[in-house]
C-alpha cells in the first residue's frame, strides 16, 4: 500500500522556519516526483513545489520562491521542504503528494501536516 506521511509542521513566528518531510513507501520509481501542496481555509489549495524522481527538475509557486527550498533524499524515501522568512499568509496544512511527474504529482496524497505562522 502507497503511503505518504508528513512530519514537521508546528507553530512558529513570523520570519522563522521549519522543515517538512514526506517520507514515502511503496512507491514505484516511475511515481515518485513529489509535490507539496497547501491549504488554508477558505482559500483554493496551492501547489508550493515539486521536485521530479531523479531530482533534476525543481519548481515553486511565485508566493514562496526565494524562501523555500525543496529537496529529497532518496535513500531515505523522503522529500524535503525547507521553509524561511515565514510569513502569516503561510498558514495552512501542508500536503505532499506524489505522481509520475510535476505535471502528474497528484496521484497520491498524504495527510497533510499544520503550518501556523503567528504574526
Amino acid at each position: 500500500e502507497v503511503q505518504l506521511v508528513e512530519s514537521g509542521g508546528g507553530l512558529v513566528q513570523a520570519g522563522g522556519s521549519l522543515r517538512l518531510s514526506c517520507a514515502y513507501s511503496e512507491l514505484t520509481f516511475d511515481n515518485r516526483a513529489i509535490a507539496w501542496f497547501r491549504q488554508a481555509p477558505g482559500k483554493e489549495r496551492e501547489r508550493v513545489s515539486c521536485i521530479s524522481s531523479s531530482g533534476n527538475h525543481i519548481d515553486y509557486a511565485a508566493s514562496v520562491k526565494g524562501r523555500f527550498t525543496i529537496s529529497r533524499d532518496n535513500a531515505k524515501n523522503t522529500v524535503y521542504l525547507q521553509m524561511n522568512s515565514l510569513k502569516s499568509e503561510d498558514t495552512a496544512v501542508y500536503l505532499c503528494a506524489a505522481g509520475s511527474s510535476c505535471l502528474r504529482a497528484s496521484r497520491y496524497w498524504g495527510q497533510g501536516t499544520q503550518v501556523t505562522v503567528s504574526s
